[in-house]
């Protein structure tokens, strides 16, 4: 599915009927793997997983789950460590 510029992906996110909180898990380890895991099912799920995870990217979203890949898997594919916040 691909949107146009007037279109706005977000109304077709396969999230906006989940509760926000699963998408920001406290951690990337220990018990929040399986809160992680259930936010990517709800993504790999979804029909605007792409342009989700290209925002994300885009716009170096530093928290949560995003087009099915936390915040350090976006930082590793930007190129950012994890102390650079970009400022």
């Amino acid at each position: 599915m691909s949107f146009t510029p007037q279109m706005n992906w977000r109304e077709h996110g396969a999230c906006r009927f989940e509760d926000p909180e699963l998408f920001f898990p406290l951690g990337e380890s220990g018990l929040s793997l399986r809160q992680i895991e259930q936010a990517r099912a709800v993504c790999h799920r979804c029909p605007v997983l792409h342009e989700c995870r290209s925002w994300a990217l885009r716009n170096r979203e530093y928290d949560g789950v995003w087009g099915g890949m936390t915040a350090r898997e976006r930082r590793a594919v930007t190129g950012r460590g994890s102390g650079d916040r970009g400022r």
